[in-house]
């Protein structure tokens, strides 16, 4: 679809709409409420013991996280897991049962209006007015924030994101790429200390997610702290630290390299003639946690080197098959994670 399609003129601009937030806080403020040359705190986000219920539905349980400035921080872990409740709870959308801690310097309990002006929400589902133009409706953000000097903003920012050209494009007749740079933009209008972004390239193609976050690389080399939900390895590989959460409980945080080595995971490859059936044989051997297939090999991965030398030992002396060690990744790392989670689960069942 080219610029002009789904567009319609701005037709100047519309009634006014309220201003979402005019309290001055401290001298950082505005008189527009907006913060100026601000600076965020070396640990942007420093949370203990979160929990949160919803009903009988202990969706949370005794979260601690820590990320500094400049960070982008990996937040993985499957559907149903805690996240976007996490995301909501530092971002003061939420308030925690019980626990404590601060964002951006500010109490996640009682500061929750400062946190909002200060971070930006991008989130899982696209929630923005599909009836207004993408310059519409970067001005409407603008005003909730009383933003002085909008209209300069709103330019700069859409520039910023190459939104310029498809500006007066109706945001509903936007593909998905187009949705998510419509939504980052609106991230970023008020300047932001840190993003918050919940599964952000969901749907969205493999260039359009390079480009992307080729992006939250550029905003973090200039001190922006960005926490990012997702569900593909590669993105979490991007990430300078990462945090992996399954049914409220976090399991693992650290470097990528940090995580695969705490959990000493050993992999084998194995190329030859009817993979399948060897997977089959495979899959009776004790010490053999996951096999997996990668093309024309197999990926075997266990936790105890030893018992799976001398188990894998008749397979490996078979010539029809090459075997070769191989270094667990970050799949590996999750599904075993996943799998040790709930068979200890299973364990407290009986």
């Amino acid at each position: 679809m080219s610029a002009d399609q789904g567009a319609r003129p701005a037709g100047g601009e519309r009634r006014e709409a309220p201003i979402a937030g005019n309290r001055k806080s401290g001298p950082a403020a505005d008189k527009k409420g907006t913060i100026a040359g601000e600076r965020a705190p070396d640990v942007v986000i420093d949370v203990r013991g979160l929990n949160k219920h919803f009903g009988a539905n202990h969706v949370v349980r005794d979260l601690a996280l820590s990320v500094r400035r400049g960070e982008i921080f990996g937040f993985l872990g499957p559907n149903g897991s805690g996240k976007t409740t996490t995301i909501r709870m530092l971002c003061g959308l939420l308030t925690p049962d019980s626990g404590e801690g601060t964002c951006l310097g500010y109490d996640i309990r009682t500061d929750s209006y400062e946190i909002k002006r200060r971070a930006g929400y991008m989130t899982q589902r696209f929630s923005f007015w599909e009836d207004l133009t993408i310059r519409e409706n970067l001005q409407f953000v603008a005003r909730m924030y009383g933003m002085a000097d909008r209209n300069a903003k709103v330019e700069a920012s859409l520039d910023r994101l190459g939104l310029t050209a498809r500006g007066n494009q109706l945001a509903g007749t936007l593909s998905g790429g187009w949705k998510q740079r419509l939504a980052l933009a609106a991230c970023l209008l008020h300047e932001p200390l840190l993003l918050l972004l919940d599964e952000p390239t969901a749907g969205v193609d493999p260039e359009a997610r390079r480009e992307f976050w080729e992006e939250l690389h550029a905003f973090a080399a200039t001190g922006i702290t960005v926490l990012v939900s997702t569900h593909y390895m590669d993105e979490a590989e991007r990430c300078h630290k990462l945090a992996y959460i399954l049914n409220g409980r976090l399991l693992a945080q650290g470097t990528v390299e940090e995580v695969i080595a705490k959990q000493a995971l050993v992999g084998w490859s194995v190329e030859g003639p009817d993979l399948p059936s060897l997977a089959q044989e495979l899959r009776s051997v004790p010490s053999v946690e996951q096999i997996a297939a990668f093309g024309g090999q197999l990926h075997v991965v266990g936790r105890d080197a030893d018992r799976m030398t001398a188990e894998l030992a008749p397979f490996r002396a078979n010539p029809r098959y090459k075997w070769e060690p191989v270094q667990p990744g970050l799949e590996d790392v999750f599904i075993h994670l996943m799998r040790t989670a709930k068979d200890e689960s299973d364990a407290d069942r009986k």
